[in-house]
């Protein structure tokens, strides 16, 4: 019996899956490996992993604008690449968990955070950028937000988070994604 797609689809999920994970890793080690890198290094390599985020995203426009039964799955993919880009999200950890759709882990990580900043493991201002990223995350994901955690947003988003929300909010179809998508991958390109 024919799949009619279904496994062929499936695949290709995964496959995209798998290679913006493999992006986001690449962000991410990249941040963690900074202290070992020079300035110049660290710039060309975050420049090069922007550009093939770049070109990911352009391969997900010309596959979402052919087969519109991805459409929906791949959107969230397409607001994290675009986030990605326009460095809204600054730490890929949770750029990927935005992606992929996984609000538990975000809790997680954000209840990690306020531990390691009760002990002094981490300093306040990364605690406060990734906090709002973490929030901003959830509430694009569609969770409930404490009244607290709606101040602290409200208190410490930046230009690009309130950006990324304002725009991402008014997205309703595939063409609007791929519209903010290529302002953002040209600004990045910039």
């Amino acid at each position: 019996m024919a799949s009619r797609g279904t496994t062929e689809t499936s695949k290709l999920k995964q496959n995209l899956e798998e290679q913006l994970d493999r992006l986001m890793q690449q962000l991410q080690d990249l941040e963690e490996c900074r202290e070992e890198l020079d300035a110049d290094e660290y710039e060309e390599t975050k420049k090069e992993t922007l550009e093939q985020l770049s070109e990911f995203n352009d391969s997900l426009k010309k596959i979402m604008s052919g087969d519109m039964t991805l459409v929906d799955e791949l959107s969230g993919m397409q607001l994290a690449i675009q986030a990605a880009i326009s460095q809204a999200f600054k730490t890929p950890e949770v750029i990927r968990m935005f992606a992929k759709k996984q609000p538990r882990q975000l809790r997680t990580r954000l209840a990690e955070m306020d531990r390691d900043l009760m002990v002094g493991k981490l300093a306040r201002d990364l605690y406060t950028q990734q906090k709002v990223e973490i929030l901003t995350a959830l509430r694009k994901l569609g969770e409930k937000l404490t009244g607290d955690d709606e101040m602290f947003l409200s208190a410490n988003a930046g230009t690009a988070l309130s950006q990324f929300e304002r725009v991402s909010t008014d997205l309703g179809s595939g063409d609007k994604v791929f519209a903010l998508a290529s302002v953002e991958v040209e600004k990045a390109k910039q």
